[in-house]
């Protein structure tokens, strides 16, 4: 574990430990992993709104004619075709089809906003500045701080601030859709919102000044709906809405094709190909690949944890990267890597917890429905 006095601080760490958080070691920073309990705050991010401070992950803009042409190289998105004011979620590739790194991608109108994992974003910034040709810039914004509201009560609680468009050609914030984002003031301050998230919820994420993003937080957390929550609710939520974690559920030896996300290759990019370790990953996404990342649901009240291993009989076929206990849903729940073969709904499997085989069966993820709301419908 980390030696305190080598951990960083988020912008909000003063605000964080006046709520009473427990403070712990993530991704080089000191961050609140819980306030008043996980479960408590899992349920009420399901029921109201969460306010999560995600200030670890790194927000970098890339400007300069030919920037999607250049995205294009390292990931396979279609970001050519990214309407302005449009989210697109995308993969950080290595030249053998594994995955970097996955990634929010928004186009502003002026330049590609990227947000990228808290515990990679340094090798992500490396890994691009290498690849960086002449004329076009990235730039890190470590003067940012990133704040997200999620649950059903976000939409309410955003929509009592004043937030006016920055330009003409943006956005009413009331018109922001799913995985659309564009620029407002608030308060005389020029804040980044994305309606997007990793909880499975309807809700925002708030790019900010670091140093008004207490007055934010503040304000968010006035009204009635709004509470504090830390990153064990975080990942529980992110679980039973089948969302991967990067270096548990996503690593350089897993493809796209493998961890079930062959949506975020688009249309063009598939016939095209040019993104690293497109020939592999278009064999594993027209011939199959070897193994896929399934949802787990687990007999009884033990919980299995990353790096147990699934059974079929006396064979090994897999391996489970994210598990816990599901508080929507009372129940153990998993994502796992299997062979391909009994990756079909329903499958029965064991895992191996603690040395006690634990009855498992495949089911579809989300293991709970979703609320984002596309367009006016909720899924």
């Amino acid at each position: 574990m980390a030696d305190d006095a080598d951990l960083k601080p988020l912008p909000l760490d003063g605000l964080h430990r006046r709520l009473g958080a427990r403070i712990v070691p993530f991704a080089g920073y000191a961050m609140p992993i819980q306030y008043e309990g996980i479960i408590a705050e899992h349920n009420w991010t399901r029921e109201q709104a969460g306010l999560f401070d995600v200030s670890h992950m790194g927000q970098l803009l890339v400007e300069g004619e030919g920037a999607a042409d250049w995205l294009e190289s390292l990931a396979p998105g279609d970001f050519k075709a990214l309407q302005p004011h449009r989210v697109r979620y995308s993969l950080l590739l290595a030249d053998n089809g594994g995955v970097l790194d996955d990634l929010m991608v928004t186009n502003t109108g002026r330049s590609l906003y990227l947000v990228v994992n808290g515990a990679t974003k340094h090798d992500d910034i490396a890994h691009m500045q290498a690849r960086l040709p002449a004329g076009i810039s990235l730039h890190h914004m470590t003067d940012h701080a990133l704040l997200a509201l999620q649950g059903p009560a976000a939409v309410a609680v955003m929509s009592r601030f004043t937030l006016t468009p920055e330009t003409a050609n943006q956005p009413a914030f009331a018109d922001l859709k799913f995985m659309a984002g564009a620029r407002y003031q608030w308060n005389g301050v020029l804040i980044g919102v994305t309606r997007s998230g990793y909880t499975g919820e309807d809700g925002y994420e708030i790019s900010v000044p670091s140093t008004h993003a207490e007055a934010l937080a503040e304000a968010l957390l006035a009204h009635a709906e709004v509470k504090p929550i830390g990153l064990g609710a975080r990942d529980s939520l992110r679980l039973e809405a089948g969302l991967p974690l990067y270096g548990h559920d996503l690593t350089p030896e897993i493809t796209p094709v493998e961890a079930d996300l062959s949506f975020a290759i688009s249309k063009r990019r598939k016939t095209e190909g040019g993104f690293p370790g497109a020939a592999r990953i278009l064999d594993q996404l027209f011939n199959g690949a070897p193994r896929k990342r399934v949802g787990l649901a687990i007999e009884g009240r033990m919980p299995a944890r990353e790096g147990a291993t699934v059974w079929n009989g006396d064979t090994q076929v897999g391996i489970v990267t994210s598990g816990g206990f599901a508080p929507s849903l009372s129940v153990p729940i998993a994502m796992a890597y299997v062979e391909t073969p009994l990756a079909g709904d329903g499958t029965a499997l064991e895992i191996d917890v603690r040395g006690r085989r634990i009855a498992a069966r495949v089911v579809p993820m989300p293991f709970r429905q979703k609320n984002y709301v596309r367009e006016g419908k909720q899924g």
